[in-house]
């Protein structure tokens, strides 16, 4: 969703006029969340979908009009509908959208809302939609399995932060896609980085990263904790966390194995199935967790 702002940005940058076709409502399904926005340039470039199928042309036809005069026009597109051009492929939805041209005012609230980074409303006309900070989840230990996670993590609009002290794995090279790469012991960044927005996910394999990571989170509220590790390294953890006093109801708190039991078992599988169990806990559902991790996956 947030991809969409940041080519709006770059429009705007460039002076390059265009309009956007904004969700404001939607009825009887999600083909995307409220906020999406497809973009049509004046040279006919278009960027995003909202899962309108072969209704976007529709859209765009209404953009490219709403691009030639100014005028913001409200688009209800019916997806209920089944005729010749649809196939038959109605799914019962019935979304609202405002066409609008965005001014090169709009610029630095594009860029935030790509970046996520702090929070913003959009107003347009009547409608106002508030996009929050994107959530951060942040890797204890510089491994393939964090550059993996950082990959796909970015993806669904997660900011996604590497914590390492090793400066031989520490690098930009090893993970080129998180968000940020800090070279400090656990103990010393997550006090100050922590929040109910802040998913952590321990990595290292190595007590003197587990340990002191996993203290800071269990005092923190972080709202999810997972450790990678076989069920053996779990109860090693946990014993040596009990006896410094942390509860049991503290040491339920950690998801592990981490990820969820999807059958996979490469670095790329096993980042799908911990992003997948982040996102099943946060939705409030639950899922299978992983049985066993071997200890080759970093």
């Amino acid at each position: 969703m947030r991809e969409i702002y940041a080519t709006a940005a770059s429009w705007l940058d460039e002076g390059r006029p265009f309009a956007l076709a904004t969700l404001v409502e939607l009825q009887a399904a999600r083909t995307a969340p409220i906020g999406t926005s497809i973009a049509v340039s004046v040279n006919g470039d278009i960027a995003g979908n909202i899962g309108a199928g072969c209704y976007e042309s529709e859209i765009v036809e209404t953009a490219m009009r709403t691009l030639d005069d100014g005028i913001v026009r409200t688009l209800d597109v019916d997806l209920d509908t089944e005729d010749a051009f649809s196939g038959g492929t109605a799914c019962g939805a019935v979304m609202r959208l405002l066409v609008w041209r965005p001014q090169r005012a709009f610029l630095d609230d594009a860029r935030a809302i790509a970046a996520g980074e702090r929070d913003v409303t959009l107003r347009i006309g009547s409608f106002e939609h508030r996009f929050p900070s994107k959530e951060t989840l942040i890797l204890i230990g510089a491994t393939a399995l964090a550059a993996q996670l950082a990959a796909i993590g970015r993806r669904i609009e997660l900011r996604v932060i590497v914590v390492d002290p090793r400066p031989a794995f520490a690098t930009r090279e090893r993970i080129p896609e998180a968000d940020a790469i800090v070279r400090e012991w656990p103990d010393a960044y997550l006090p100050r980085a922590l929040s109910a927005r802040t998913a952590v996910v321990v990595l290292s394999h190595d007590p003197k990263f587990d340990l002191p990571a996993l203290r800071c989170a269990l005092r923190s509220d972080a709202p999810y904790i997972g450790l990678l590790g076989s069920r053996r390294a779990q109860s090693a953890r946990r014993a040596a966390l009990a006896a410094e006093g942390f509860s049991s109801f503290d040491l339920d708190r950690i998801h592990g194995p981490v990820g969820l039991d999807i059958g996979g078992t490469t670095a790329a599988e096993t980042a799908i199935s911990i992003l997948a169990e982040i996102i099943a806990h946060r939705s409030g559902r639950t899922g299978t967790p992983l049985l066993t991790q071997a200890s080759s996956i970093h």
